[in-house]
């Protein structure tokens, strides 16, 4: 018997999971059910295996009342791109089905992801169909298993970049759910008789909760590796990849006044030759699932697995099954987290333009139909595109000859050289929150813009306006936008209202703190004001704003990752 089953009081997550045959639930008779827009509770659950949440119109939920109307339920799917590459033909046919059956937009998430929002039952299939004919997948992109793997999505930057790329694709494929369930309910395949579904390492109830894997490439922590349950360091000796350095436990999420959840940043435990990192992440998996807490899944996330029973217990347990130990860890120096925009040329000679998109949103407005734009680019372009891990858009494998003509575009749409983009601005993050979440207490996304306009006038006055800052805010405490490793971040209590955050550091290892409670717009204007001026007067050379804040003892210092030397 797993030792899974050994716990008593098991969560509502782990009798459907376990009754589910292997996550086909009554998913096929919920999407034949005209009655109502909305799934089967059970299978509500169980389809974010298959890359979905179930949502409502926060914005009409007053007025559906009153009509006595069922909420307007409606999907979000994600898709799955391993280090977040596609193709032009790819593009166009996530744009076009954004407009057929989603809300006219694109999100690109802090994972590297798309996301569709405004899916209506009726159109959920056909749009999961149309995916999986461009050779995406929406499978485990949500759901109680290892969701998409981050690396830098730009495998020409270098030598080193390429293999860990590949890598990163290795992994994520590895992984994946080895179910047929995914396969007969969205793309009409018949089960094999006689051929009963097996999962070798997930087992039939799957992981506790989520797990997310990343990879990174010092100097550049531009996928925040301290933030995931399992991070890998590339070690890089003589221009060849040696391995990596192994961090653990890391998962910025936790619940308003449960003093038991917390964000956590991962620790770093070893050093693992690039041959052996598949086997070591597959034997952390493993751990995750026998002894991962599985009757409160606020508490069921691999950090609070190695907090409850100790690091060192961790490390022996893994050095165990692996029948071997992990090396000491190797030096490493990360400078920032955040995305380097414009032309860079790659080791094949080809050009990567990065292009901040606001919080991922890839949408039109007036003046600036950035939408438009990358459908146009899409039609000519030979190369492709790469999200990363900052929600922002790589135009990559550019000839040189055609660079012209894309800045061209962009320029024709009021894209190029946008006067809003200022330091603060291209280092802002910010979740989806109303009106579509369902976890969300206050806006994110759709307000971060308009309180930046007037935080760059602050940053103006002071001569901080290029001034590199991270910003980042999110709806809620689940921290979807990593709210807690931003410079500055904000997390959502009620409409209007939000938890002020400083000092995390600009290269993503240190957590921030809480500096006030509650504060309304005016009020973060005021608490922010001095403390900028401060910044711009009193800073020493090639300070941070998060180190100046400790420095200056505005907040208190947080968690860095543990080095444990063996």
């Amino acid at each position: 018997m797993d030792k899974q089953f050994a716990q008593d009081n098991l969560s509502e997550d782990e009798h459907i999971k376990d009754k589910s045959d292997f996550l086909r639930g009554s998913i096929k008779e919920s999407l034949k059910d005209r009655l109502t827009g909305a799934l089967d509770p059970d299978d509500v659950k169980l389809i974010k295996y298959h890359g979905s949440y179930q949502q409502y119109d926060r914005d009409l939920e007053s007025e559906r009342k009153q009509q006595k109307l069922e909420p307007l339920y409606q999907f979000m799917v994600r898709v799955r791109a391993a280090g977040g590459i596609t193709t032009p033909e790819q593009w166009l046919a996530l744009d076009g089905l954004s407009d057929e059956h989603g809300n006219g937009t694109l999100k690109l998430t802090t994972r590297q992801s798309f996301q569709f929002h405004g899916i209506l039952k009726r159109g959920l299939k056909p749009t999961i169909q149309a995916v999986n004919e461009v050779l995406l997948s929406t499978l485990a992109t949500c759901g109680d298993v290892n969701r998409n793997v981050m690396c830098n999505p730009n495998p020409y930057q270098s030598a080193i970049h390429q293999e860990v790329y590949a890598l990163a694709g290795e992994i994520s494929n590895y992984f994946l759910p080895k179910t047929t369930a995914y396969h007969e309910i969205w793309l009409d395949k018949e089960k094999v008789a006689g051929t009963p579904d097996f999962e070798p390492l997930y087992h039939h109830t799957y992981l506790p909760r989520k797990f997310k894997i990343a990879l990174a490439i010092p100097p550049h922590n531009d996928i925040d590796v301290f933030a995931n349950d399992l991070g890998l360091i590339a070690i890089e000796e003589n221009n060849k990849l040696k391995g990596f350095n192994i961090c653990v436990g890391g998962g910025l999420g936790s619940t308003l006044g449960n003093k038991a959840t917390y964000p956590r940043l991962a620790d770093v435990i070893g050093f693992a030759p690039k041959n052996k990192v598949i086997e070591v992440a597959e034997t952390i998996i493993g751990i995750q699932r026998d002894y991962g807490n599985r009757s409160d899944r606020k508490l069921s996330r691999l950090k609070h697995t190695i907090d409850d029973r100790g690091l060192e217990w961790f490390v022996s347990e893994l050095n165990t099954r692996l029948g071997w130990k992990l090396q000491s860890p190797k030096p490493y120096r990360f400078v920032s987290n955040g995305d380097t925009y414009g032309w860079l040329k790659g080791v094949n000679q080809k050009w990567f333009y990065t292009l901040f998109v606001e919080h991922g949103r890839v949408k039109n407005e007036e003046g600036y139909t950035l939408k438009e734009a990358l459908r146009e680019i899409a039609h000519i372009h030979k190369g492709d595109f790469r999200l990363t891990g900052n929600q922002n858009l790589i135009i990559g494998n550019v000839e040189e000859k055609d660079k012209e003509g894309i800045e061209a575009i962009l320029r024709n749409h009021g894209i190029k050289d946008h006067r809003k983009l200022t330091g603060l601005r291209k280092n802002s993050m910010a979740c989806v929150a109303l009106g579509t979440c369902g976890l969300a207490f206050a806006e994110s996304e759709r307000y971060l813009p308009s309180l930046i306009d007037k935080l760059d006038v602050i940053m103006q006055k002071h001569g901080l306006e290029q001034d590199e800052i991270n910003i980042r805010m999110t709806g809620c405490p689940n921290n979807c936008a990593r709210s807690s490793l931003g410079e500055i971040g904000f997390v959502g209590r009620a409409i209007g209202r939000y938890n002020l955050y400083l000092g995390a550091s600009h290269n993503g290892d240190r957590l921030n703190s809480l500096y006030k409670e509650m504060l309304s717009e005016e009020d973060i204007l005021a608490e922010l004001e001095p403390i900028i001026a401060a910044y711009a007067q009193e800073r020493e050379a090639k300070e941070t704003f998060g180190d100046f804040v400790i420095r200056k003892e505005i907040v208190e210092t947080s968690h860095r990752p543990l080095q444990l030397l063996q």
